[in-house]
């Protein structure tokens, strides 16, 4: 069986593609290693008709339920790699499955680097945050930790002083930050602490502080991490020949997500770095549109 499409990532992006292409009558087969990060956010407070918040984890089965009505095909395991085998892209999988696609669209996303700190856990996405564009705003006047490394985390914490002047930055490994970057924080009367964190003070996901290795402790209401380094799963599109910028975050047609292979689009985290599940939706819908085109080109 060849299916009209395959989607490696059943996070936001891949879901809402499935969807359209369902709605198109398309056989699509989506492939979901269960590891996104929309599974890690607790609460989406900046999307249309949730005023009080979803999580990532009702999104992804509201989702996958919604597509299963068109007949979308689902499975759980991991891509290990693909190829184009003449018209089509043959995806293998974990544990020996091999399936063919007219079209591939890779929505598979990034994987944030942040240390396993005891407590830290239930907290992402419900009080310590990963994106200021998402959640910059649910800092607003709370006493506020961003635990980080260098510059990276320094910039956040400058970043952050839009919402809140009451701003603490831990430069966990002690990384060293520019004389630029210090003055800056200097300037904005931001203190930098160097000793590294042994835990993340939490009651059922709501942040209260970080005990630091030498038994200090560092109170605080709201929590952002900022490390850098965070992976962008483009291995597979490289694989196939597809452009990539510096950061690894692939190349795509503004108008129609296709990258620079043909036949292969991409959408969410792994092109353009926004970060936001509203743009994840708009481009895996976009990509979904302009696929269905291109499957009446095909023989």
């Amino acid at each position: 069986m060849t299916y009209d499409c395959i989607i490696i990532g059943g996070g936001i992006a891949g879901l809402q593609a499935s969807i359209l292409l369902g709605r198109y009558k398309r056989k699509v087969l989506v492939i979901d290693s269960n590891n996104g990060r929309s599974n890690r956010c607790r609460e989406y407070n900046n999307i249309l008709g949730f005023e009080k918040g979803v999580s990532g984890m009702f999104l992804r089965e509201a989702g996958r339920k919604q597509a299963e009505v068109y007949g979308i095909s689902f499975l759980e395991e991991k891509v290990t790699h693909v190829h184009k085998d003449k018209k089509e892209f043959i995806v293998h999988t974990q544990f020996g499955g091999s399936f063919a696609g007219r079209t591939l669209l890779l929505a598979t996303g990034i994987k944030d680097n942040i240390p396993p700190f005891p407590g830290l856990e239930p907290c992402l996405g419900l009080s310590v945050y990963i994106c200021p564009d998402c959640d910059g705003y649910e800092v607003k006047d709370k006493k506020t930790i961003v635990m980080g490394s260098g510059d990276k985390g320094a910039n956040m914490a400058l970043a952050l002083l839009y919402w809140s002047s009451d701003i603490t930055y831990i430069n966990n490994n002690g990384q060293r930050i520019s004389g630029k970057i210090k003055k800056k924080l200097k300037k904005a009367a931001i203190p930098v602490e160097k000793k590294r964190i042994r835990q993340i003070i939490q009651e059922e996901g709501i942040f209260h502080g970080v005990l630091l290795t030498d038994g200090g402790l560092i109170e605080g209401e709201k929590a952002f991490a900022a490390f850098g380094g965070n992976t962008v799963h483009s291995e597979l599109a490289k694989t196939l020949g597809a452009k990539t910028f510096k950061n690894n975050h692939l190349k795509t047609d503004p108008h129609t997500k296709m990258t620079s292979v043909n036949n292969l689009w991409a959408a969410g985290d792994i092109t353009a770095h926004s970060e936001l599940v509203t743009v994840a939706m708009g481009e895996g819908a976009q990509a979904a549109i302009h696929i269905h085109k291109s499957l009446f080109q095909l023989k």
